[in-house]
């Protein structure tokens, strides 16, 4: 039994010695005082314990040597300009079962230009672990960070602020008791001594006992004078009354004291004016109750006059008839107001704001219209009546807490806070600059989930979910009870570093070396860390290798509960390290990168629940640096190259995640360049003639993930659930990679909120795409930000055009979801609150700006919801004009999706097409004006036109069906390439002609890409005359890169054989009198749905063409026409548009179509006219012009109108009286018949409904026209000799945009 008892002793003790480091038998007490020469080694199994404040020049631990540090009552100070933690050498602050509870801080000094020789690996100013070094800090456990869980407003203090009031029913003398030391109602009670004597007794009874030195304050609400006794009088005039003892009849009076003390009296009386008017009194007081808090406590009781209010903002301005009001309130609003008052929400009347005001009448009432005003809308009214009713009393209490202090409701509790901690609350708008530092008072009223901070805020911060986006703002600690900061010089001197900042960025770093025995880090507060010299920063894992239990770590390395603040590089580094834990980690103000994973090797490291904010540019990489820095360093950089910002710089992110193999887990990027990285790596190759850019530049990653990380077994996709990204400048979300799919997730108030980008281009493509589902997005939200003296991006905007915030340009295109080359899928997502103005292009889905770059028609959409976003905002396919520029690159001219289910056009299966791209056009097209798109139907697909020699030229595509409409298409590739390539969108089964700017390249390949089995086009390339040409098909597989030749096309004399080719054998058809090579390419096997290519690679028709020296431009157009060309077909019937009844939305598409037209039948000729209107066909029945009237706010049909050739010849007083006499908001629609009178003062008609005047008028016409005060994008006029035509969708209601 004793032999048991003493095994158990055995195996308990070593526990137990573990648990507090400090206790530790054995530990020599050390106390080596202060000097900055001193040299401390520790070594050769020395074990000491530091118990005091001490000052060495540096501490060397190594060979068995262990310093210890003593968890004592008194704070530690130790002050070294290193800490070199050697082979068997240990450092203990601290363990994880008996945290340190002192305060420690460990101060690293020394400069830049110390005499003293550095270290060869860890350098300077420095806590070192090298090969077989322990490190044990373990703090006290802390939240790390939360959400803040209230809104908290600049100036205001979150605290809870009192109001009492009253009016008919309470009569009397009303009592509050406060207490003096935080402003709280300790009691209150009413007194009617106007009915009773006994209640007058009561209150001199109730007055007596209140307690000397609590505060009182009393009103009188209706009546209190009628059975006021002297007794009371007595009572209220010891405390310091001057006024009760003269108390008359409904007499407003208010008194405010300390009980005890007269001289703080503050007391008002008024006089009862009768019915017809008002009377007040008021009194206020400050009380002072710490040395930064104060409560002010103010009394108030008067008789007031009755007024109607009254708030009705419309789409068209302000109106508030007086009319409307009776009727939506006949038991509330007087008949006869006695005067009318307008103001606007923030209180100026209506005569100080500059605004035209229709009326402003007190018996008709206000009415403000947006129309008269020069910005384009008016101000928002809030208006009332006086009803001239009789007054009534209104009495109150209010204390308003006037502290310099503020209530920060927090998500968690906030364990282990207190009193003088440092917490920082981050942005929560486009500013990362607005996070602000606050430091914790005590607050003994707070609730468990609250602290009290020391001043207030500057700005907004959201604490709460804002239009279904969680935008709570995060709030992190800054302290621990442990501290390792660099002393700091106060500027900056010494370094290239200077030339960007003007402090000091040489701190202190912590570096890790290969081969370490043990660290664990926590609990631990880091400041003026990091230097702007590579590796050093403030926590870094240098090539360590494994550092889990794969690496024979147990328990696995980790740093947890730290923060990193106010440092110079970086915040947690992780270089050639893998399985490392980084847990509660905050990082605030930090130059570079804040979570950075360095060259790409880094795997299995997890970040869980990290928060970064405010991360701005360092010099080190040219990642890190703005575009100031990335200019002027040359370093790295070829002779002569000037780094380019966007390619090579300006991507300074919170989580810099160079391997996809690493593991975030709710995390927070709160402030920086970008968030989060993860779709670039860096050049790792040194400058050189062919690649001038500097070592370590941004080089653009492609993510492609398959089992097992290989490429030739089945991919598998990368899964993205609830990412939320709100207030970003540019993207919400960047993602660039193969199969990565998004599901519940939020992208608000973003510039752009999502952007995917293709994984692989053909001929790299492995048949992946990418898809974000059940999500949101939200373009202006209702946390609008505030404006500030040096905020240049404020302007109207939202669903209610207010001011606010602005991501970038006042006038800069914001888009949800932007379409780029794809293929994507975006299912059953909901766009909220996007809306355009005249001037800035707001859309819920856009396309990448200048882009030179493939659109792929399977882009799908399907299940979209859209919620507060006007159907002319739903999609913008853009137009020239700012940020747009010229629209003249390639991406910008092909740009095409598929909308599934018709939830976006309200066309199922029809494919949305830029309304001038003829290649994908065909006769039943439906024209969206607002949207500069076309409503299609189609088999679409793409060619990649590859060539070579000349590789500089401009390539002009025509579609046979449209010989007047080409395409012009300068390349994706800048001219200087060695090659081109053009990457057309294309109707399958049509033909084409191929044009150049200049002589016609000597090699052509034609890729085909998005074609299915059989799928073909034929295609005609224009040459010079003389020109001979071999022509090949080959395929080309992606995985083995390896090109197989798969048949030889012949030359035939009979161009109808072309068509007879099969995959061995072709043909090929020179046509030499136009200069036209006509072949046929089709698709000859099968391809997985999201596929670029077939699954045997992707097949090509290469084309080598000998071309006699001294040709000219190859441009065939006037030869190839008309003689090739056909008839417009329509193959795929246009979907028929979705009932009204089905949509569940008050906004809808009216279909029109209106044609104007004459046909010939030998010798005869006829006219015809009509009007097609939500498929109901309307026949113009007489010669002139007939009108087709349809209400704007609902899309009805209201009559219809002839006026023949002999009125419009004259003067047309019929017709001008018709126009004037329509409606506002009417849609006029108008088509000719016979010979239209194309002059005369008829003509201003189609002025008046919006036609621009220019146009000069012909035989036929067809115009959609509306009446009204503005003209809205889609008015429409056309005009031809035989034939014009209009087939287009208009939005009904009809809303006005607002002017920016």
């Amino acid at each position: 039994m004793k032999t048991c008892d003493l095994f158990l002793a055995a195996l308990l003790l070593p526990s137990i010695h573990a648990v507090c480091p400090d206790k530790e038998p054995g530990l020599q007490p050390w106390m080596p005082g202060h000097s900055e020469d001193h040299h401390v080694t520790i070594g050769y199994g020395r074990k000491v314990l530091l118990t005091t404040s001490a000052t060495v020049h540096s501490i060397d631990i190594l060979n068995g040597g262990k310093l210890v540090i003593a968890d004592t009552k008194q704070p530690i100070l130790l002050r070294t300009k290193h800490i070199l933690i050697g082979n068997k050498g240990e450092l203990h602050i601290g363990s994880p079962d008996c945290p340190y509870k002192g305060n420690l801080t460990i101060s690293l000094f020394g400069r830049l230009d110390d005499s003293d020789q550095e270290h060869s690996y860890f350098g300077r100013k420095y806590i070192g672990v090298g090969t077989g070094g322990t490190l044990e800090i373990h703090g006290k456990k802390k939240l790390s960070w939360t959400f803040l869980n209230k809104t908290l407003h600049p100036g205001e203090s979150n605290q809870n602020n009192y109001l009492f009031q009253r009016s008919w029913g309470n009569r009397g003398i009303i009592i509050h008791v406060i207490d003096p030391k935080n402003g709280e109602v300790l009691h209150y009670d009413r007194f009617d001594t106007y009915r009773s004597k006994d209640e007058s007794r009561r209150l001199a009874k109730y007055v007596d006992g209140v307690e000397v030195g609590l505060i009182m304050a009393m009103v009188v609400n209706d009546e209190g004078s009628n059975n006021l006794e002297d007794s009371a009088k007595k009572s209220l005039s010891r405390l310091g009354s001057q006024y009760i003892s003269s108390l008359g009849f409904r007499h407003p009076w208010t008194f405010i004291v300390v009980k005890g003390d007269a001289s703080t009296v503050v007391e008002d009386h008024a006089v009862y004016q009768g019915t017809k008017a008002t009377s007040e009194a008021w009194s206020s007081r400050v009380f002072q109750w710490s040395y930064v808090e104060h409560f002010t406590i103010t009394a108030s009781s008067q008789w007031v006059q009755e007024w109607f209010d009254r708030d009705d903002e419309r789409g068209s301005g302000d109106w508030e008839k007086l009319s409307d009001l009776h009727e939506a309130y006949p038991d509330q609003l007087c008949s006869s107001p006695l005067d009318i008052h307008a103001e606007t929400h923030n209180g100026i009347p209506s005569n100080q704001t500059g605004d035209i005001i229709h009326r402003n009448d007190k018996d008709y009432g206000f009415v403000c219209l947006n129309k008269d005003q020069a910005h384009g809308f008016c101000h928002n009214y809030r208006v009332r009546f006086l009803c001239g009713k009789l007054v009534r009393p209104q009495a109150s209490i209010s204390i308003d807490m006037l502290s310099n202090s503020s209530i920060l409701e927090l998500a968690d509790q906030p364990e282990g806070w207190g009193s003088g901690d440092r917490v920082v609350v981050a942005s929560t708008d486009f500013s990362m600059h607005q996070a602000e530092e606050f430091t914790l008072l005590p607050c003994t009223t707070c609730k468990p989930n609250q602290v009290k901070v020391q001043g207030k805020a500057q700005f907004v911060h959201m604490g709460e979910e804002v239009d279904g986006v969680d935008m709570r703002a995060e709030v992190g600690l800054l302290s621990r009870n442990i501290l390792l900061h660099g002393e700091m010089d106060p500027s900056c001197y010494g370094s290239e570093a200077c030339k960007f900042f003007d402090f000091d960025t040489f701190g202190g770093h912590l570096k890790v070396e290969r081969g370490f025995r043990a660290v664990h880090i926590s609990g631990m507060e880091l400041k003026h860390m990091g230097q702007q010299t590579m590796g050093h920063y403030p926590v870094h894992f240098h090539m360590n290798g494994d550092v889990d239990e794969r690496g024979g770590y147990d328990p696995p390395t980790s740093v947890s509960d730290l923060s990193i603040h106010h440092s110079f590089s970086r915040c947690v580094t992780i270089h050639a390290s893998n399985g490392l834990l980084v847990k509660d980690v905050v990082g605030y103000d930090t130059l570079g990168h804040c979570f950075f994973t360095e060259d790409g090797p880094e795997e299995r490291n997890t970040f869980d629940h990290c928060l970064g904010l405010m991360v701005r540019a360092g010099t080190l990489l040219p990642s890190d640096r703005d575009s100031k820095m990335c200019r002027y360093i040359t370093e790295g950089s070829y002779p002569g190259y000037v780094a380019n910002p966007r390619q090579d710089c300006s991507a300074t992110s919170t989580f810099w995640i160079a391997n996809p193999n690493n593991n975030l887990i709710n995390c927070a990027a709160a402030g920086s360049e970008a968030g989060i990285i993860l779709d670039h790596g860096v050049k790792t190759t040194q400058a050189n003639d062919k690649d001038k850019r500097p070592f370590l530049s941004l080089v653009g990653a492609r993510y492609g993930p398959h089992q097992d990380a290989d490429p030739f077994k089945p991919r598998v996709p990368a899964l993205i659930h609830h990412f939320v990204a709100y207030k970003n400048q540019d993207h919400g979300a960047w993602l660039r990679g193969g199969d990565v799919w998004l599901d519940d997730c939020q992208f608000a108030d973003n510039g752009i909120g999502l952007t995917l980008a293709s994984g692989g281009t053909f001929p790299d493509d492995d048949g992946s795409h990418q898809q974000v589902k059940n999500s949101l997005f939200v373009g202006e939200s209702d946390n609008r930000g505030m404006p500030l003296p040096d905020n240049r991006i404020w302007g109207p905007g939202g669903a209610d055009l207010t001011g606010r915030t602005l991501p970038r340009g006042i006038d800069f295109p914001i888009r949800g979801m932007q379409i780029y080359d794809g293929p994507i899928n975006v299912q059953n997502c909901t766009f909220r609150k996007y809306t355009a103005l005249d001037g800035r292009h707001t859309s819920a889905f856009g396309f990448r700006l200048n882009n030179s770059w493939q659109s792929c028609p399977n882009n799908n959409i399907t299940d979209i919801i859209f919620d507060h976003v006007p159907i002319t905002s739903r999609v913008f396919f853009g137009e020239p004009g700012p940020w747009f520029n010229k629209m003249q690159m390639d991406g910008d001219k092909t740009t095409i999706f598929h909308d599934i289910d018709g939830s976006v056009s309200e066309y199922p299966g029809a494919f949305l097409v830029k309304e001038d791209n003829w290649l994908l056009r065909h006769p039943d097209c439906i024209d969206v004006p607002d949207w500069k798109a076309a409503i299609c139907s189609g088999n679409y697909a793409q060619i990649y036109v590859q060539t070579r020699n000349p590789a500089n030229q401009n390539m002009h595509i025509v579609k046979d069906e449209y010989p007047d409409r080409p395409l012009t298409l300068e390349g994706a590739l800048g001219k200087r390439k060695h090659y081109q390539q053009f990457q057309p969108v294309i109707t399958l089964a049509k033909g084409y002609t191929v044009h150049w700017d200049q002589v016609a390249p000597t090699e052509v390949t034609i890729w085909l890409i998005n074609f299915n089995r059989n799928d073909w086009i034929n295609v005609g390339l224009c040459y010079p005359q003389g020109t001979t040409f071999i022509v090949i098909s080959d395929i080309h597989n992606r995985l083995t890169k390896q090109t197989r030749k798969t048949g030889v096309f012949m030359r035939t004399t009979q161009r109808e054989k072309i068509n007879h080719s099969h995959l061995a054998r072709g043909y090929y058809y020179w046509e030499e009198d136009t200069g036209l090579l006509f072949l046929k390419v089709k698709a000859h096997n099968d391809r997985e749905q999201f596929a670029f290519c077939s699954i045997k690679g992707c097949e090509r028709v290469k084309i080598t063409a000998f071309i006699p020296k001294g040709s000219p431009p190859s441009n065939c157009m006037a030869q190839a026409y008309p003689k090739h060309a056909e008839l417009p077909i329509v193959d795929v019937p246009m979907p028929r548009k979705i009932p009204i009844a089905r949509l569940h939305s008050p906004e809808h598409f009216l279909e029109v179509r209106l044609e104007s037209y004459n046909t010939r039948f030998f010798h005869i000729k006829e006219d015809f006219a009509f009007t097609v209107v939500n498929s109901r066909k309307l026949y113009q029945p007489e010669d002139g012009v007939q009108l087709t009237i349809i209400d704007g706010h609902d899309g009805k049909v209201m009559e219809r109108k002839g006026f023949r050739n002999s009125i419009l010849q004259g003067i047309p007083a019929q017709l001008d009286k018709y126009i004037s006499g329509l409606r506002d908001g009417s849609i006029v629609l108008m088509t000719s018949k016979g010979h239209l009178v194309t002059r005369g003062p008829w003509t201003k008609a189609l002025e008046r409904l919006g036609a621009d005047k220019s146009i000069k008028l012909n035989d036929k016409l067809a115009f959609v026209g509306f009446k009204g005060s503005f003209h809205p994008d889609w008015v429409h006029l056309e005009v031809g000799t035989d034939r014009a035509k209009i087939h287009q969708v208009l939005p009904v209601p009809v809303v006005h945009k607002m002017k920016l």
